[in-house]
């Protein structure tokens, strides 16, 4: 027996349909490549959005066919977000900080028709048009009189003229709720890129949960700031999850400095952030030497990669901001946990509290964990095992769009779990912390040693603005921890210094061998340390005991 209630589908055009219908004098500011604020309301947005719509029907976008984005955090961003997927074409964020002709790479492989571009970006454009078959219309998104005489691509348009050119009403078509709506590539840390291929259904699921009072919470009464970019992973959902609650959208644009974030936030007094932990470093760089405070900011989610603890303690204890740990991946679309107490730890000392807010958290509903050893046996949830983190739910992939390359779907689930490729602990209590990337944990004679527990140290140390650890092979003990280390500007650091440091913080033998210091260290396309090239500038080091 089925039951008798009414059947709509879950699909993108409805959260902004609902932003218009009940937010519709809800803000979207948004500071633009042209150096201005721009603003205006989710009514205007929806409007826009619909325009859009009805431009990529003039372009002859079929059904399901790729639209690309290249683009910073902004109000046209957002409304390809809903143009584009409400429309029933698949929106593909492309990450502009990936190398041109991997950018080429994945514009092929997903043939995208249509591409546009923030004018921040029309060398990329300029340098790559010519490699992309796929795509028949270039768009720069900006007015008809911001177009450059001579842009080097054929039939360039400009996004303000392909939407003034539209007139009359827009009808969002009605189609399955499993119909793909977005697409976003991986940063491709080994080989090419793979695309994890959303649906509507997922997307609006996803944007549920994430504003649950233990995940996000959020409301109609905050102001957004999602630093984190609308080309990783969707901003991590946020402006799907904004729309559903009419929260205030405030974007930043191309300025993503410490002093560009800060004044934004007390600008458009913002109440909630979240973006990964490299953009944070940054803000209270900016902050602590101008003796600043935040009049406005409560909380902020920091995923991406683990948040130091040092980072917590700054936010909470000098800045009275609440961190919301998380973690996720593209795969999940991307939320997976995020870390918020329970009552029992309401009464907790700081100290153990702390102990809580380090991990990654606990699930959120729709979502499923469990880590595994070797065999695919499962571990017991009792904090100290740890083995490879399989996940499950409604909105994590079941295959790769088109596989890697050209080749056919690539499957990757085990008994129906997705393997993140993480190592994790997961407590009694359900939260599940990471320990390391499973090609990152370094096996020093038989025992593992967490790579991040090690950063971690280093970087409570108050001279140590970055650091990164990594395994050396080592012929008696297979491998030994080394500290790569960026230090603060016009700060002094001596490698006996920080090795002294790690005394009582950790055993003896999971101590570093040495320190090596870096003026940077490098950063992949989404502000994650990439270990893959620290070990190529390393390839020479020789660790000490082998000299």
């Amino acid at each position: 027996m089925l039951g008798l209630m009414q059947s709509q589908q879950l699909s993108i055009s409805s959260l902004i349909d609902f932003a218009e219908r009940h937010h519709g004098e809800g803000q979207i500011v948004s500071r633009r490549v042209e150096g201005d604020i721009h603003r205006y309301t989710y009514k205007e947005c929806a409007a826009r959005s619909r325009q859009l719509a009805k431009a990529l029907d003039t372009l002859k976008v079929a059904f399901g066919e790729r639209v690309a984005s290249i683009a910073w955090n902004g109000y046209r961003h957002m409304e390809m977000y809903f143009g584009v997927s409400g429309s029933g074409r698949v929106l593909h964020t492309i990450n502009p900080r990936m190398h041109p002709e991997q950018i080429a790479w994945v514009i092929g492989h997903a043939q995208d028709q249509v591409v546009c571009f923030d004018m921040s970006f029309l060398p990329i454009a300029k340098a790559i048009h010519a490699k992309c078959p796929s795509v028949r219309q270039w768009v720069a998104l900006c007015d008809a009189d911001k177009l450059p005489a001579d842009t080097g691509i054929p039939g360039l348009a400009s996004y303000e003229a392909l939407l003034a050119a539209e007139s009359g009403g827009y009808a969002w078509p009605e189609f399955d709720e499993n119909t793909a709506s977005s697409m976003c590539y991986t940063s491709g840390t080994t080989g090419n890129p793979k695309a994890a291929l959303y649906s509507h259904r997922s997307t609006v699921l996803h944007a549920y949960a994430a504003a649950l009072p233990d995940v996000m919470s959020l409301s109609a009464r905050d102001s957004i700031l999602p630093v984190v970019p609308m080309f990783h992973v969707n901003a991590w959902g946020i402006p799907y999850s904004a729309a559903l609650t009419g929260a205030k959208l405030v974007f930043p644009g191309p300025g993503m400095d410490g002093k560009s974030i800060y004044d934004l936030i007390e600008l458009e007094q913002v109440t909630y952030a979240a973006g990964v932990p490299t953009i944070w470093q940054m803000l209270l760089s900016h902050m602590e030497p101008n003796g600043l405070r935040f009049s406005s900011l409560k909380r902020t989610v920091i995923g991406g990669s683990a948040c130091p603890p040092a980072m917590i303690t700054a936010f909470n204890d000098k800045y009275g901001v609440e961190v919301l740990h998380a973690w996720g991946m593209t795969e999940m679309s991307p939320l997976g946990t995020l870390c918020t107490l329970k009552n029992k730890h309401l009464t907790m000392s700081e100290a153990d509290k702390m102990k809580v807010r380090l991990k990654q958290g606990r699930c959120i509903y729709g979502v499923d964990m469990k880590i595994v050893d070797g065999n695919n046996n499962e571990l017991p949830w009792d904090g100290k095992t740890y083995g490879d983190l399989l996940v499950k739910g409604p909105w994590v992939v079941r295959e790769y769009f088109k596989g890697v390359g050209d080749t056919e779907a690539v499957k990757p689930l085990i008994d129906g779990w997705f393997p993140t490729g993480d190592v994790a602990t997961i407590d009694a209590d359900g939260y599940m912390q990471i320990t390391d990337r499973s090609k990152d944990v370094i096996k020093s004679g038989g025992e593992w040693i967490s790579s991040i527990d090690i950063e971690n140290i280093a970087v409570a140390h108050p001279a140590v603005a970055m650091a990164a650890c990594i395994g050396m092979r080592h012929p008696k003990w297979d491998e030994r921890p080394i500290v790569a280390v960026v230090k603060k500007p016009g700060q002094e650091l001596t490698r006996e210094e920080l090795l002294a440091f790690y005394a009582g913080k950790a055993a003896k033998w999971q101590v570093p061998d040495d320190v090596v210091f870096l003026d940077a260290i490098p950063l992949g396309a989404t502000g994650k340390m990439q270990k893959t090239k620290l070990r190529d500038i390393l390839k020479d080091y020789v660790l000490p005991d082998l000299r």
